[in-house]
């Protein structure tokens, strides 16, 4: 964008930045009128340019000049997966039971916007945009359309962001409205009320801004993302801006970013003001109920709202009954957004250091300016004269820490009970956005040494060797771990991780070693032994490796980490029915995944049974078409019926999909140059002998470095 151009962009902003005045906007109660959720991810309230941030941001800026801007709004949970139950159900994190990105599914039957819309006859469609909000987290119930085609897979580490730009989703939320809108048989009329739910991920870490938006904020590329979404976003608005049936629309965002705000650098770990206060924007547009003035100053409301009002207030707003029993209220009234108003207490709390690390749960209260936060260091902020929680009041008044403490204590906030281990895929999936996922014990007591205040440079450590990993330096990675393993020895993720990158390079004794060393020094995680059975079985140690996971894979609650290692183990063992049996168990546990059908298919390829074989990576290909093990596999069982062009086109294809699929690599390269064809195999042998791990592959490499030879 021109240097003028940029300038006629912040001129509008100038134009709908709000002014002194008590103009109340029009937020009627409309029967069967649209809906439109636009969740921005990792959005901080004070990134807008409508509540006085950086980011030059029209298209919201002008929507809270047609509608209301709350300046007081904050989430109850900092990670988007319970955030964002919170914002569908209208249900605080312990009473919806998501507490964190991993382990957990939204309950068969839970009450959402989506479900008590479509009963009332709305078409109902999401939009979303990273792997958090995946349909398997259970956040599709009610939807008709659940669009979360951002890639999915099994197996190793997948360095590529399971995650789509704000630029490809909105498109497809229009589309959809656009049908929504001309009507299904084309007769150009409306076709009824519509819900879309549309989710952008863009401004979440690692910040990466497309141009301009990269040129126009030098060194600071977070708020790139930020003007970057609200410009994707802005044909969105006019679409329904210019519709004939109006339309509520509105924006907020799960959580914020700490950007170094008390040593935080992105989210999940504490619940300061830069990462749980959230900006909410509520509008009627299109039809009678639009008020798209842009030189209209809007409504400013500075009454404490939740995300556990929007789904009241939805509801309120299209003439449906509340239900009963909600902590929300509906913010429609004008009332309920004048100062003065009865006061909304709110609960917070951030579990993800607690779950993943070991360190002591956050939990906490805001009564009106108030907040207090529950740790073993409790803090209490007066948020009022103090919005950058500079100075920790607790214990200077303590009538006031009691009381505030009876409120959190009436919201009887249960810590969270046992969660479920992810299947691998799922567990690369959330590692390569830079979410951990660990597995701590709980604790009977947790003292000031777990405060996660004491402890926050290690998440930071945690982080930089994720991105560190991500970005190819595998040396300062585990350099990283293993300092945090000196300082923390108990921090189970960190002995996962680096056993895990040893791996990577091809050290498989080192990865050994990493885990027995933290089995001995008293970490009692599963995952841990899991990772430990697994990787003795890869190193030839196959009956140790089944004697460590044969009890895991016993237990009721058993993970499709075990159960998938088992079954490795048990095929290496040539225990071929043990091993068809535990990959069944596998399909149980993960019906979404292709990644069983893979494992079948290469058992039964071992077998000599090729059609089964060519059956089972034909399902895994239509469960996940990017896998790259299963195209893989279906060049094995094209080569082994004689159909050479075939495997080699599959095998070609398993190559671009991952092009560290050593197998694919190998198996191309090799049967070209045996047909004969030297020239088109040397590019494949040459990167499998340039990249492929000696540990792993050294026999094949001795092989193909003897084609090389034969060749030149």
């Amino acid at each position: 964008m021109a240097a003028g151009g940029l300038a006629a962009v912040l001129a509008v902003v100038a134009l709908v930045y709000f002014r002194p005045g008590p103009p109340q906007a029009d937020l009627r109660r409309i029967d069967g009128q649209n809906v439109l959720l636009v969740t921005i991810d990792t959005l901080r309230a004070d990134a807008l340019g409508s509540y006085g941030g950086p980011a030059s941001t029209p298209a919201i800026d002008r929507l809270a000049a047609e509608g209301v801007r709350f300046d007081f709004a904050h989430a109850h949970a900092v990670l988007t997966l319970p955030s964002h139950a919170s914002i569908l159900t209208g249900e605080y994190p312990h009473r919806h039971g998501l507490r964190e990105n991993s382990g957990y599914r939204l309950p068969a039957g839970a009450r959402t916007i989506a479900t008590v819309l479509q009963q009332a006859g709305y078409a109902t469609a999401a939009f979303v945009s990273a792997f958090p909000v995946h349909a398997r987290f259970g956040l599709n119930a009610g939807f008709d359309v659940y669009d979360d085609r951002f890639g999915d897979g099994f197996g190793p580490v997948d360095l590529a962001m399971p995650e789509r730009p704000a630029s490809e989703v909105v498109p497809l939320a229009r589309a959809w409205i656009a049908g929504r809108r001309s009507g299904a048989a084309g007769s150009g009329k409306d076709s009824g009320p519509w819900f879309a739910w549309v989710h952008v991920f863009d401004p979440h870490a690692p910040y990466q801004p497309p141009p301009p938006f990269d040129a126009h904020y030098p060194g600071k590329p977070y708020y790139g993302e930020v003007a970057a979404t609200d410009a994707a976003l802005a044909p969105l608005l006019a679409d329904v801006r210019d519709s004939t049936r109006p339309t509520l629309v509105i924006v907020t965002s799960d959580h914020g970013e700490g950007l170094g705000d008390h040593g935080e650098e992105a989210h999940g770990i504490f619940a300061y003001e830069s990462t749980l206060r959230v900006p909410l924007i509520i509008a009627s547009l299109g039809g009678q109920a639009s008020t798209s003035k842009s030189s209209s100053p809007g409504e400013l409301s500075h009454v404490a709202a939740r995300h556990v009002d929007i789904l009241p207030t939805v509801l309120d707003a299209v003439g449906l009954p509340v239900p009963s029993g909600l902590p929300g209220r509906t913010l429609l009234p004008r009332q309920e957004r004048k100062s003065g108003a009865a006061p909304r207490p709110t609960y917070f709390e951030a579990m993800s250091g607690m779950l993943n690390n070991g360190w002591a749960p956050l939990s906490g209260v805001l009564v009106d300016r108030e907040k207090l936060i529950d740790l073993p260091v409790a803090e209490r902020y007066d948020l009022a004269n103090d919005p950058e929680e500079g100075t920790n009041l607790f214990g200077r008044s303590p009538e006031r820490d009691r009381t505030l403490a009876a409120t959190l204590t009436a919201f009887a906030p249960a810590l969270p009970g046992q969660r479920a281990a992810e299947d691998p895929a799922t567990a690369a999936s959330l590692r390569a956005l830079g979410y951990v996922s660990g597995g701590a014990p709980v604790k009977a007591k947790y003292t000031e040494a777990d405060d996660p205040k004491r402890l926050i440079e290690l998440d930071a450590a945690i982080h930089r060797a994720l991105e560190a990993f991500g970005a190819g330096r595998l040396e300062e990675a585990a350099l990283i771990y293993r300092q945090v393993i000196e300082r923390r020895p108990d921090l189970e993720i960190a002995h996962r991780h680096l056993a895990f990158i040893d791996y990577q390079r091809g050290d498989i004794e080192a990865a050994i070693g990493v885990l027995r060393r933290a089995v001995a020094g008293g970490v009692t995680d599963t995952r841990v032994r899991a990772q430990l059975g697994e990787y003795l079985s890869d190193a030839g140690q196959v009956a140790e490796g089944i004697r460590i996971l044969e009890p895991l894979a016993q237990e009721p609650a058993a993970s499709a980490d075990v159960l998938n290692a088992l079954g490795v183990a048990y095929a290496r063992a040539a225990r071929t029915e043990d091993a068809r049996r535990m990959f069944e168990r596998l399909i149980e546990a993960m019906p979404g995944s292709g990644g069983p059908f893979e494992n079948l298919g290469v058992l039964a390829l071992g077998s000599g049974d090729v059609a089964s074989a060519e059956r089972y990576f034909g399902r895994a290909i239509a469960i996940a078409p990017g896998s790259s093990r299963a195209h893989a596999g279906l060049g094995a069982t094209a080569y082994a019926r004689g159909e050479r062009a075939a495997a080699y086109q599959a095998w070609l294809r398993a190559i671009e999909l991952d092009p560290s699929n050593f197998d694919a690599l190998f198996s191309l390269g090799v049967n070209l140059a045996r047909d004969g064809r030297t020239s088109d195999a040397r590019p494949y042998l040459e990167r499998f002998m340039d990249s492929a791990p000696p540990a792993r592959y050294g026999d094949q490499l001795r092989s193909v470095a003897r084609l090389l030879q034969a060749g030149s």
